[in-house]
């Protein structure tokens, strides 16, 4: 979809035009007020929507008349909902070329729109022999350019990784986001399984030892000449989880290729970050492998050695992007950034807390968490603070190691913010799990169902704002 920026919408020849209407106000086109409003009392609600015809007495064929519901209760990320709403309306209708009329909204809309309107038109159709032609084609705006094109970058980013992350296992190997990494332009380094040893990352490596695909650890650095800041972000790239030998039932595997969500977000805000020329430096890694009940894999009872020495019996095997998450935090910390992000789809326990709605957030640093929490808020995407007390340690103690890899199931996401924690020195940190948000399986508000793209918009935002 292209988004053309013009001055006077109503003058472009559509197949549809988007007019708003707030509760108890009229619309800025005649023919809606008197058909929608004074005939068929439509009230406006948000998100319900009115058709009506022009029969050419217009440059657009149609109106759609988009309720935005009570005016003094609409804000940025409501605006984007309604026109992820409104895009697929016109779709649905067929239509090539429509425009938007957004009248009477008091802050400026330009980006939401753009990131809605991108949302609405992604599908995830590589795979289909036969694909649904009916994709919007342009669409016209009256609106702030840079700020359409800021959001365009944001949607760029987001669908990278939500393609990404809905590519089958097959496809996206660690050996596959080694080579996208290395297409992005960027200072990037790669690191093998001889490599990782060298440096100690005997965690990382365990988890990787069952599958024949060989693991890849990856360093992206973008930077900048006198950066105001050094940071790393990471994701867990756990390419498929089978569980390993504390194997999945099969009805859980289904959907394990998502367990790489935090690194296609990585991937797909390091895919971008130079189009923003953010003044900090900004490293992305992921440690990427799978994990699989292969004939070397690590086992229960198994005692690993991270890259800071510290020990780990291996309670259960299928608790094992902790294990990769360690060793990419110990080496993360060794780079001199002032904070560490990782991004996770860590627990199931973050999903029975707070479902799909929002993620997980907890971290060394409250000032961190806090900016990341209203950042994610301005761009849709909720955090909400979890406890990380040392009680949560407790169920992780072991009797022959320094900890084990899992506890209690009760409280399960803090004891994981915690087991992270050990392998975080001398710099600020916050852990988002993603493990309800990353990947829906039915649709849910503007997503389809499928990867969401979790985590890019926050990250985005939190690295150009600095």
């Amino acid at each position: 979809m292209e988004i053309k920026v013009v001055e006077n919408v109503k003058t472009v020849e559509t197949d549809i035009l988007v007019v708003n209407l707030f509760e108890g106000e009229k619309t800025s086109i005649d023919l809606a007020n008197e058909y929608a409003v004074q005939e068929d009392n439509f009230k406006g609600k948000f998100g319900e929507t009115y058709l009506l015809h022009t029969y050419g007495k217009e440059p657009y064929r149609k109106v759609l008349v988009l309720g935005l519901g009570k005016k003094e209760e609409l804000c940025p990320n409501k605006l984007r909902e309604a026109v992820v709403k409104a895009v697929k309306k016109c779709a649905q209708m067929e239509a090539k070329k429509i425009g938007f009329l957004l009248d009477g909204i008091e802050f400026d809309y330009s980006e939401q729109l753009a990131i809605g309107a991108n949302i609405a038109d992604y599908r995830f159709d590589k795979y289909k022999s036969e694909k649904k032609d009916n994709k919007i084609q342009e669409l016209y705006v009256q609106a702030n350019s840079d700020n359409i094109q800021k959001g365009e970058k944001f949607a760029a980013a987001m669908t990278f990784a939500r393609n990404l992350a809905n590519e089958p296992a097959q496809f996206a190997t660690p050996e596959e986001l080694a080579s996208i990494a290395l297409d992005l332009g960027l200072d990037t380094k790669i690191y093998d399984a001889d490599e990782c040893e060298k440096m100690g990352m005997g965690a990382f490596l365990a988890v990787a030892r069952g599958s024949k695909k060989p693991p890849k650890f990856i360093h992206m650095k973008y930077t900048c000449p006198n950066p105001k800041k050094r940071i790393a972000i990471i994701g867990k790239g756990l390419c498929f989880d089978s569980g390993g030998l504390d194997l999945k039932p099969a009805s859980s595997m289904l959907t394990m290729r998502d367990d790489m969500s935090g690194a296609a977000a990585i991937l797909g805000v390091m895919s971008i970050i130079k189009e923003f020329n953010p003044q900090i430096e900004v490293n992305g890694i992921i440690a990427a492998c799978e994990n699989m009940p292969g004939c070397d894999a690590y086992k229960p009872g198994d005692i690993l050695t991270a890259k800071n020495g510290k020990t780990i019996e291996v309670d259960n095997t299928d608790a094992e992007g902790r294990l990769t998450l360690a060793d990419a935090l110990c080496y993360a910390c060794e780079l001199g950034v002032d904070e560490v992000i990782d991004l996770a789809t860590l627990t199931g326990a973050c999903v029975v807390a707070l479902g799909s709605n929002a993620s997980g957030i907890m971290g060394n640093d409250e000032e961190l968490i806090q900016r990341l929490i209203e950042t994610g808020k301005r761009n849709g995407e909720k955090m909400w603070e979890l406890p990380m007390w040392d009680e949560y340690f407790d169920s992780l103690k072991s009797e022959i190691a320094d900890m084990k890899n899992t506890g209690s199931r009760w409280g399960g996401a803090s004891a994981a913010g915690k087991f992270l924690e050990k392998f975080v020195k001398d710099v600020k940190w916050a852990h988002i799990d993603i493990a309800g948000t990353a990947f829906l399986e039915k649709p849910q508000k503007e997503f389809i169902a499928g990867a969401t793209g979790a985590g890019v918009r926050t990250l985005l935002s939190y690295i150009i704002e600095q």
